[in-house]
C-alpha cells in the first residue's frame, strides 16, 4: 500500500482488508488526557521485527494544520492544503512521523482526530479572524481563513481537555490564546511602534531578537535556557492572557513570546517564534523545542 494512502486511512480508520485498526489498550474515558493509546496490525502476516512498517509506526504520529495556498498544476493554479517543508522536516529529524490536518466538514470532528494522532503543531500562517476574540479589523490583516480558525480553535480547546501534547508556533500561539478566551493586538507597529518583529526573506532561518523566558517554564525545560536569540515573522501578538495560560516569554519591547500552561500536566509548548525555520541551521534550541513535543507525543502515545 502507498504511504499515502496508507495516512488517510489511519486518519479516517477506513477498512482494508490487509489492514485493520484495534485497540491496544481501551482507556476509560475518565482517564486523565482522555486519550486511547493504540497501534496497527497486519491481518495473518508475520512482519519481520525491522520492517519499514515496524519503524513507522514505533515513531509518534504529529499531526501539522495545514494552511490554503495555490499550487500550480496541469490545470492552472488550484487551491491546496498546504505545509513548508521545514516543519515536517523538522518532526521527522526528531523522530516523529508527520501527516497533515485540514479542516473537516464540521469542527466537532477536530475531536475523532485528536483521537488518531500523538502530538499536535498548529503551525503558522496568516492572521486570525478578529471575530473570534473580538478585536477590530485592521488594515494589515491577511490571509484571514474562517473555516482554519475554527478547526484549530477547536483543535486547540481539545488538545486542553485531553492533555494531548501541542507544539504552538506563531499564529498557533495566538490560536491557542484565542481558542482558551484571550485576546490579541491587532498590529504590533501601529500599536507598540516597534517593527522588530516582521523579518522576512532569507533571514528567517537566522536569529536576530532575544526573548527572556521565565525558568520555571515548560519552554524553558525543553530548551534548557532561560534566554534565547530567536527570528520573528509576527505583526500581532498576545494581549490578554487566556484563563490556564499565563505569560512566560518576553521580548525587549514587552511583546509576549512565550505561553505556559498553568497546569504543567498537559506538554504544550508555546512560542512566537519560528523554530521550524531555525532548524535549518542547525539551532540547538529550535531542535530542542521538537524533540521535546515527539519525545511529549512518544510518551502520551505509549502511556497505559
Amino acid at each position: 500500500m502507498c504511504f499515502d494512502i496508507f495516512l488517510r486511512r489511519f486518519l479516517t480508520n477506513e477498512p482494508n482488508s490487509n489492514l485493520r485498526f484495534r485497540s491496544a489498550i481501551k482507556r476509560p474515558r475518565d482517564a486523565p488526557n482522555g486519550r486511547r493509546t493504540h497501534r496497527f496490525a497486519r491481518s495473518g502476516a508475520n512482519r519481520k521485527p525491522d520492517s519499514f512498517y515496524n519503524r513507522l509506526m514505533a515513531n509518534p504520529i504529529i499531526g501539522i494544520t495545514a494552511q490554503q495556498s495555490l499550487v500550480k498544476s496541469p490545470a492552472g493554479p488550484l487551491p491546496a492544503h498546504v505545509v513548508n517543508k521545514v516543519y515536517t522536516d523538522a518532526v521527522i529529524r526528531t523522530g516523529g512521523t508527520p501527516v497533515l490536518l485540514i479542516p473537516p466538514s464540521h469542527p466537532t470532528q477536530a475531536t475523532d482526530i485528536l483521537e488518531r494522532i500523538d502530538g499536535l503543531v498548529l503551525s503558522g500562517g496568516g492572521d486570525i479572524d478578529p471575530r473570534f476574540y473580538g478585536g477590530k479589523t485592521h488594515d494589515t490583516n491577511y490571509s484571514l481563513d474562517p473555516d482554519r480558525d475554527e478547526f484549530e480553535i477547536a483543535l486547540a480547546r481539545g488538545a486542553q481537555q485531553r492533555r494531548t501534547p501541542l507544539l504552538a508556533i506563531c499564529r498557533g500561539l495566538q490560536v491557542l490564546n484565542v481558542a482558551l478566551g484571550g485576546t490579541l493586538i491587532e498590529d504590533i507597529p501601529s500599536e507598540i511602534g516597534s517593527t522588530d518583529h516582521e523579518v522576512r526573506g532569507p533571514s528567517v532561518v537566522d536569529c536576530h531578537q532575544t526573548v527572556t523566558i521565565e525558568p520555571d517554564s515548560l519552554v524553558a525545560t525543553a530548551i534548557d535556557q532561560f534566554e534565547a536569540c530567536v527570528n520573528s515573522i509576527h505583526h500581532q501578538a498576545v494581549r490578554d492572557v487566556a484563563p490556564g495560560l499565563r505569560a512566560a516569554g518576553w521580548t525587549p519591547d514587552g511583546v509576549i513570546e512565550v505561553l505556559d500552561p498553568l497546569d504543567h500536566g498537559w506538554p504544550l509548548l508555546a512560542i512566537q517564534w519560528h523554530p521550524e525555520y531555525l532548524s535549518v541551521n542547525n539551532d540547538a534550541a529550535a531542535l530542542a523545542l521538537f524533540s521535546a513535543h515527539v519525545g511529549h507525543a512518544r510518551t502520551a502515545s505509549t502511556a497505559i
